[in-house]
């Protein structure tokens, strides 16, 4: 194998390298170093991770603001209806008590109670709110229902509904007003 020293393409290589920082001289440029380009490689890794990460955020504040926007819309009235829950139920309670002999002295009055509630609960519709209409003997759902009070009734099952007091509301799917009901508190036999 020969001398690395007296291979002339080495010489040649030499020359190459001699003569272009010659030029680079003469035209005022100086060789980076290598610490140089590494300091600019990692300035700009980090300026880039910086970028995605403020990408991310803006990105997150987005969905964020649009999630915020919905809520507000399907839920911004969520007062107000709790607000009119009681002119509900003082609706229903008035047309539960009316008999027959109420009803052929005032049948006007009644008719437009009717008309009333069922304008009420049309608006409810309209704005996301359905009620929960629990019945004696369903199973009580601390999701849905309110236990106002617990009574051993013969014939019931622990935990079932014996008596419905008021009905609850969902708006969506979120608990406006849970059901108010009694439930039987009966041991097992």
């Amino acid at each position: 194998m020969a001398d690395p020293k007296e291979d002339p393409f080495l010489d040649d290589v030499e020359e190459i390298e001699a003569s272009l920082d010659e030029m680079m001289e003469a035209e005022g440029i100086a060789e980076p170093e290598v610490s140089e380009v590494d300091a600019l490689k990692a300035e700009r890794d980090e300026l880039k991770d910086r970028l995605l990460r403020v990408l991310a955020d803006s990105e997150n504040m987005r969905k964020r603001g649009e999630r915020d926007r919905r809520e507000a819309e399907q839920y911004g009235g969520s007062r107000l209806a709790r607000d009119l829950l009681p002119v509900y139920d003082n609706l229903r309670r008035a047309l539960d008590i009316v008999n027959d002999d109420q009803k052929a002295v005032a049948g006007g009055v009644i008719d437009g109670v009717e008309l009333t509630l069922r304008e009420l609960l049309n608006v409810f519709t309209k704005h996301g709110m359905t009620p929960i209409v629990p019945q004696a003997g369903d199973k009580f759902d601390p999701q849905q229902h309110q236990a106002m009070f617990e009574a051993p009734v013969p014939g019931t099952k622990s935990g079932e509904i014996i008596e419905v007091m008021a009905e609850g509301f969902m708006l969506h799917d979120r608990l406006l007003r849970p059901a108010q009901v009694g439930v039987s508190s009966m041991p097992a036999s």
